[in-house]
């Protein structure tokens, strides 16, 4: 007959789960026997009086006697889920870093590498094996993207664990040279025009060579700033610290931008609960995603401020202070324009909270003024800080000279003009199709997000998907702009494969020195690569003990509690006769205890989307 080891209640004491008596006790459980122990930081005190006490369950002999090494690996990795991601993501990171200095976006005339043996890193082959380097580095962190999404799924960490993850990977990237771009350089160069007090709107970057104007793009060195008045003052500012240091400036900017990644760890989770996605998740999802980190963070793009900027604002006006929120969305506008499309969305939820939920002349009249109003003030004073105009405006059509495929229209142009006589005539008439149906879209986005409320964010994060595909350019960072607002909301698991499959297609879809052109079969190797990764995505073939799909969750209570400790390995033979369970992946179970038993001090049930209630499972990504 079984019996069950009595419950401790008094501080320091130790829990254990069932185990069997008399003729049915295992041959192994007899004096000796050792416990694996989890401490829990006591952040919510159940009922049952376990919070901040030992949890215990029963193990055979010494550790060195009774486990070989590799059991001993995964027992690890099952008691800390999500770490061996993060290890093998940094090692990847890390790579990726080493491999940039040789395959990225590096210095004409670099002073650090010029005239040392390192310098063969960037040419010949010596560049070969720095892009070798990169690619495995990429390797590694998306596989590692992967298994974290899976413990994250699986709610084996939390966001806090997500947030630590992602910055534990763009740090070495961030002292890196910038990968698969070379818009730091080209935002130094306008920054020449601004920081010598002319109109960054008028004037061209061209007309003041020098160290870093040498670096830049040479057909952006020709066209105005497309960029709003306060990207022009950061970059503006940072000239004013650094001169005519290529170096440092591009360490600055990169740093000032890094500031949106900041805003999104705090909003994203904001956003989640009102739109029902787990935190976790949609971190997992849009910050740790490789297309943030390797090419939003690591390019030093103004995008990863743009999109900070407007998810805080989006949470500011679906949570309390709509005001507020319109002021930092205009300042995301004042950063790079498609944020405005978010706008009009979020105004509809601003009128909603006024009228009281219902439709009122008065009530909506005031808040459309109202966010006008903010909106104007906000970009002027950034205008008059910066010491420019409104000229950024008349040049956002600038990049057209740009034809990447990745936008329908000008894709659809390129196809028909292969059938005609004059290509660019065929591309620009796509190109106005693809903006009347931008409008079109947008407009009906808009309608039907009227009733405010959650649909609002869902509408702009849509709007911005159709204006990343219509509008005439479309480069791969730019899907990050729905991807922050999108990923607050549910996901099925399909949806999350296909993200995931395009974001790491997007990732690898351009050179790393952000300047060659991939080899065509080295875009159908890619291509199949990211369809496997979006598989696995789906089916968790990267999950390993404590990750998701690494085995099921065998729920047992005692005491009027549910105790979920994952990963507790013991011999198959042995867990049978005690608990009567058997799982299919060998040599591992998981018994149930208090949540509080194994929280790690990084976030409570309620903030990852848990049920406190037993046999209550979590909700899918």
């Amino acid at each position: 007959m079984a019996r069950v080891w009595p419950v401790a209640r008094a501080a320091g004491k130790r829990v254990s789960v069932p185990m069997l008596t008399g003729k049915h006790a295992p041959a192994s459980a007899r004096p000796g026997m050792r416990t694996f122990a989890v401490k829990s930081s006591g952040a919510n005190e159940p009922a049952s009086g376990l919070s901040g006490k030992r949890v215990s369950t029963p193990a055979l002999g010494r550790r060195n006697a009774s486990l070989p090494a590799h059991t001993r690996k995964r027992a690890s990795a099952a008691r800390s889920p999500g770490r061996g991601a993060s290890a093998v993501g940094l090692a990847g990171s890390v790579l990726v870093s080493l491999g940039a200095f040789g395959a990225g976006a590096t210095l004409r005339h670099d002073p650090v590498l010029s005239g040392t043996v390192l310098s063969a890193v960037r040419f010949g082959h010596g560049r070969l094996l720095a892009t070798a380097v990169v690619y495995l580095g990429i390797f590694l962190l998306i596989s590692a993207w992967v298994r974290l999404g899976h413990s994250a799924r699986a709610g084996q960490v939390n966001a806090r664990k997500i947030v630590r993850t992602t910055w534990m990977w763009c740090v070495p990237l961030l002292c890196a040279p910038p990968l698969f771009s070379t818009d730091l350089y080209t935002y130094l160069a306008q920054g020449v025009v601004a920081h010598a007090g002319l109109d960054p709107y008028t004037r061209v970057a061209a007309d003041f060579p020098g160290p870093i104007t040498d670096n830049a793009a040479g057909d952006w060195l020709r066209i105005p700033s497309p960029y709003g008045p306060l990207h022009i003052l950061i970059v503006k500012s940072v000239l004013s610290v650094t001169g005519d240091n290529v170096i440092l400036g591009a360490l600055l900017t990169r740093l000032a931008m890094t500031a949106g990644l900041a805003l999104m760890f705090v909003a994203v989770p904001i956003l989640c609960r009102r739109l029902g996605a787990r935190a976790e998740c949609a971190l997992w999802l849009a910050t740790a995603n490789p297309l943030t980190v390797l090419c939003v963070v690591s390019g030093g793009h103004n995008d990863l401020l743009m999109i900070g900027l407007l998810s805080a604002g989006a949470a500011l006006v679906i949570t309390t202070l709509p005001g507020l929120g319109f002021v930092l969305v205009a300042l995301a506008a004042a950063v790079k324009a498609p944020a405005a499309v978010a706008l009009p969305f979020l105004w509809w939820e601003w009128a909603r909270r006024r009228s009281g939920g219902r439709i009122s002349v008065r009530g909506y009249g005031f808040t459309f003024v109202a966010a006008v109003s903010v909106v104007v003030a906000t970009i002027g004073l950034c205008s008059v800080v910066a010491g420019v105009g409104l000229g950024w405006i008349r040049a956002l059509s600038g990049n057209s000279m740009l034809k990447p495929w990745l936008s329908a229209s000008t894709s659809a142009g390129k196809i028909v003009g292969v059938l005609t006589d004059d290509p660019a005539e065929a591309v620009a008439v796509s190109r106005i199709a693809g903006c009347v149906a931008l409008v079109v879209v947008v407009t009906w986005l808009w309608w039907r997000s009227r009733a405010g409320g959650a649909g609002v964010v869902r509408g702009a994060a849509a709007a911005l998907f159709a204006t990343v595909v219509l509008a005439p350019v479309a480069l791969p960072w730019y899907f990050t702009w729905p991807l922050v607002l999108g990923s607050a909301a549910a996901w099925p698991v399909s949806r999350v494969a296909v993200a995931a499959a395009a974001s790491a297609w997007l990732v690898v879809s351009t050179h790393p020195d952000g300047k060659s052109l991939l080899p065509p079969w080295g875009f159908g190797v890619l291509a199949v690569a990211s369809i496997v990764v979006g598989v696995l995505t789906m089916h968790g073939k990267f999950a390993r003990p404590g990750d998701a799909g690494g085995g099921r969750v065998v729920a047992s209570t005692f005491e009027g509690s549910s105790l979920p400790i994952n990963g507790f390995l013991a011999i198959r033979a042995n867990l049978r006769a005690g608990l009567g369970v058997t799982l299919k992946d060998r040599d591992r179970v998981a018994v149930t205890a208090p949540r509080s038993a194994l929280a790690d001090g990084d976030g409570c049930a309620e903030e990852r989307g848990c049920s406190a209630e037993p046999g209550v499972t979590r909700p899918s990504c």
